[in-house]
């Protein structure tokens, strides 16, 4: 896989003059509708957002792509309401709930785990280490 695997250009990326409650918002927004400008863009952007620790252990993009689609993260995909709580900020991390109502009626809670990036191409930007699924 090559370098420029990540990040995939023509879609939003980490810039750092976004606020980790932007860096959600991008994301959930595109998921929301994932395939605009076409197929998967939305689940695109996030992969650009994913930490460079987060794509360790997600996984190529292919692989990633998967991840989303599967039925854990897939209310993210096309949902039809989103409702974000106050982001919880402490230093260079952050966590924010957002919770999805898809077009089936599911709704299903996220947090987000975000930090800030030390050196790299993303210094200073605010990407996703984590997301995961809130029981009950």
């Amino acid at each position: 896989m090559s370098k420029k695997s990540h990040p995939i250009e023509g879609l939003p990326t980490p810039d750092p003059t976004e606020s980790p409650e932007d860096a959600v918002s991008v994301q959930v927004e595109a998921l929301g509708d994932n395939d605009d400008p076409y197929e998967n863009a939305g689940v695109m952007t996030a992969y650009n957002y994913a930490s460079p620790a987060n794509r360790r252990s997600t996984g190529p993009l292919g692989r990633f792509i998967r991840m989303v689609g599967s039925p854990r993260y897939s209310v993210m995909i096309d949902s039809n309401e989103v409702v974000r709580e106050p982001i919880e900020r402490s230093g260079e991390t952050a966590q924010q709930r957002v919770t999805v109502n898809s077009e089936n009626g599911r709704t299903v809670s996220y947090d987000f785990g975000l930090s800030v990036q030390s050196g790299g191409v993303f210094e200073g930007c605010w990407m996703t280490d984590s997301v995961l699924v809130v029981d009950g």
